[in-house]
């Protein structure tokens, strides 16, 4: 059975490490100035350690922030001295590589899929320049990159690295002459010619005696036959590991053969022939049994592997499909290999249907083989697949953080990848739709919230769209008030959100789909004046009045819509809209609600529509006269909610009301609300209280000779919870007046 013990790495914060690494990353530009080439050059001369050195490089590459400006600050050899450099993906040009990483003392250099623009003679080149990487340079990684044209004679050779103990080629036009040219390296030990342009493979002989390590799948140009084949690697007699994989099914009976060929290769610990076929669980035992020293067989996508003997959960491991340990091995191995880590996430789907315990240590093999694949389709679709079925329900919660983090981040890439494709998308749907996530990971919250709104215009799904709306709601009280307003503002959501709930009062439905959808709505609505514009533009009060008349009982019906007509009552230019007889009618009814959640939001709503004055009300005096005395002496009767009711993201909005000296039932309103939420969550609330200078609005109210006796008692009571909280603080004790007893 696999461990469910993750590394720290996975289950523990960031090292301080990695949290500078990443801070000096994002803000480079900071640090250095620019030289007149346009490189950067860090301003003070800081002596990194040499580890750190590689790891900041490596970090820069990984993120994509390796190019020709940043990687000058790696000039100087002096003060940031680079042995193991790592620039894999990066953008780099070859005048950028030899300046800045050539000079450099390098033990090891990966450049896998480096843009086309640094090619290998540049690298050979770069290198050339520093006799010293002519023997220190042990490791040498090419993976990807394109070789010179054919009309350019290559000047510099591979055998010039007189050092160098392991080479990779994989997925590089290299050819037959190349190959004798690295099989001259004196010292050469490990050697991936992995889907090269070779035919023969006849110069191996020339490290019979040194190489230990030959990977050779999908040699798709080999001229020889297996005979021959065999007979060049049954030569190389102190060879011990050696993969002749296959990820693309070519037919060929190389790997029968080898394992039928009795003392070939004795020294052999490591071999992989996944994706070949006649390959028997009886014929891999046998060799196995002549071989006692072997740790690794590869048999992914082969008829072998089903054996007890070939379980992987001893000394021998085994990458396979009979069972979760094979499945995990090959996840693990076959990492950047596309073939196989489709094939291994599909038999690890039909695994994880019936996982009952978290398993961080799998997510985290499936997460692996989404970052290295992110344009596959059928990687991405059997990867979001899995992931809904290990982070599902509650398993999430076994989950560290930033593995959630890492895998929801990478959930929404596939989405922006394939926005077309309907599987995918519900894939990733069905994921996010989970509360650890949606509540607790740190992720583009914004990003998230675009992409699934498209989804929403695009499917008609009334499964999915349940769940859509429901992220979409949770997401919108998550951000930030401009990052809301600008995904209001986007006039397509809120006609489509508008379209469901009108779908919805004409079926005389009240399900999760509406209720997610109002919260959707009330949510976006919030400080954002142009999503409340949109929303009236588009006929949304006269909707909402008829969703009001359809669901005369649904008292969580009516507090969602009475709480985004609060939303629209805010914005003032959008008061003529709500002054309206029928509408004025349907508030005041709701306001002598016997649910104080609903009688609550139609007293804002009266509120923010009486607080302007007389001036500014188009109907009769005698109604606004009327529904003032209504709303104070309803505010009177409410009880005290047992649980905080509503969530705000700033007092902003009541600060104007409570200079309504005038009218003192609309300052009765803001200052119950203040009140309720202060009493409720004091941490957040009295915190934010103070920050937007609600103290000093509150003093003025409290101070104030014409304040009705009724505001006077919250405003004091207020002003205690807000002692109460700096006392807990530790911040000083707030000023005398607002310490008064309460008024006689």
């Amino acid at each position: 059975m696999a461990s469910n013990i993750l590394n720290t790495d996975e289950a523990s914060p960031a090292s301080l490490t990695d949290l500078c690494l990443t801070y000096v990353n994002q803000n480079l530009e900071c640090f250095c100035v620019k030289r007149p080439d346009g490189s950067l050059c860090f301003r003070e001369a800081v002596l990194f350690p040499q580890e750190l050195a590689d790891q900041l490089l490596a970090k820069m590459a990984t993120e994509g922030l390796l190019n020709d400006s940043t990687v000058g600050v790696f000039r100087n050899c002096e003060y940031l001295r680079l042995r193991r450099a790592c620039i894999r993906t990066a953008r780099i040009s070859a005048e950028a590589f030899q300046r800045a990483l050539c000079p450099h003392r390098l033990l090891e250099l990966d450049a896998a899929r480096v843009n086309a623009d640094l090619t290998i003679p540049d690298i050979l080149q770069g290198l050339a320049t520093n006799k010293y990487c002519q023997e220190s340079l042990q490791r040498l990684v090419l993976t990807g990159l394109t070789m010179a044209s054919l009309e350019e004679p290559i000047q510099h050779r591979f055998s010039s690295l007189h050092g160098l103990r392991s080479l990779s080629l994989a997925n590089v036009d290299f050819y037959d002459s190349g190959l004798v040219d690295v099989c001259s390296l004196p010292r050469l030990e490990s050697l991936d010619l992995s889907n090269t342009s070779i035919t023969n493979l006849s110069p191996l002989l020339g490290l019979k005696e040194r190489l230990r390590s030959l990977t050779l799948h999908q040699l798709k140009r080999l001229e020889m036959g297996t005979a021959q084949l065999l007979g060049v690697i049954g030569q190389l007699d102190v060879l011990q590991h050696l993969d002749i994989s296959d990820d693309k099914q070519f037919t060929s009976d190389v790997a029968r053969q080898l394992l039928g060929q009795p003392g070939i290769l004795p020294a052999l610990v490591s071999l992989d022939v996944s994706g070949r076929k006649q390959v028997t669980d009886a014929a891999v035992k046998a060799f196995v049994d002549e071989r006692p020293g072997m740790t690794f067989v590869g048999l992914l996508a082969t008829d072998a592997g089903f054996s007890d003997f070939l379980s992987g959960e001893g000394n021998l491991k085994v990458t396979g499909e009979a069972n979760e340990t094979q499945i995990c091995e090959a996840l693990r191995r076959y990492s950047e290999r596309e073939g196989f880590v489709r094939e291994a996430l599909f038999h690890l789907f039909s695994l994880t249907h019936v996982m009952e315990k978290p398993r961080p240590d799998i997510l985290k093999l499936v997460v692996l083989g989404m970052k290295n694949h992110p344009a596959t389709l059928n990687v991405q679709l059997a990867a979001s697949a899995c992931v809904f079925n290990l982070t599902k329900q509650d398993l999430a919660a076994g989950m560290p953080v930033r593995l959630l983090s890492t895998v929801t981040q990478l959930l929404l890439e596939a989405m922006r990848t394939f926005p077309n494709h309907q599987q995918l998308q519900k894939n990733c749907l069905l994921s996010l739709c989970s509360d650890r996530i949606l509540q607790e990971v740190p992720f583009n919250r914004f990003e998230a919230a675009k992409l699934v709104m498209q989804w929403l215009c695009n499917h008609e799904d009334q499964n999915m769209q349940r769940m859509a709306v429901a992220i979409i709601s949770i997401l919108a009280a998550k951000l930030s008030t401009e990052q809301t307003a600008q995904l209001g503002a986007e006039l397509f959501i809120v006609r489509q959100l508008l379209h469901i709930v009108r779908q919805k009062a004409t079926q005389g439905m009240v399900d999760a789909t509406l209720k997610f959808t109002l919260s959707a709505l009330w949510n976006l609505t919030d400080e954002s004046p142009t999503t409340c514009r949109h929303f009236i533009e588009n006929q949304g009060l006269d909707l909402f009045i008829t969703v009001l008349e359809s669901f005369p009982n649904e008292s969580s019906i009516q507090q969602k819509v009475l709480g985004l007509l609060n939303n629209i009552a805010e914005v003032g230019e959008l008061h003529g809209e709500l002054m309206v007889q029928g509408f004025l009618d349907h508030i005041s009814t709701l306001l002598h609600s016997s649910e104080v959640e609903v009688s609550y939001f139609a007293a804002g709503i009266l509120a923010h529509l009486t607080s302007r004055g007389e001036e500014a009300w188009t109907l009769t005096p005698e109604l606004r006269s009327l529904l003032l005395e209504q709303l104070h002496d309803v505010i009177m009767k409410w009880p005290a909610p047992e649980c905080e009711m509503v969530a705000y993201r700033s007092f902003n909005p009541f600060f104007p009301l409570l200079e309504c000296f005038h009218t003192p039932g609309v300052q009765l309103w803001a200052a119950w609300a203040m009140q309720h939420v202060c009493s409720k969550n004091a941490t957040r609330y009295c915190s934010m209280l103070l920050e937007e200078g609600g103290l000093q609005q509150l003093e003025h109210v409290h101070t104030h000779p014409q304040t009705h006796r009724d505001v006077k008692l919250l405003a004091v009571s207020i002003l205690e919870s807000l002692q109460r909280h700096r006392a807990r603080t530790g911040q000083p004790a707030l000023t005398h007046t607002s310490r008064c007893p309460p008024p006689q």
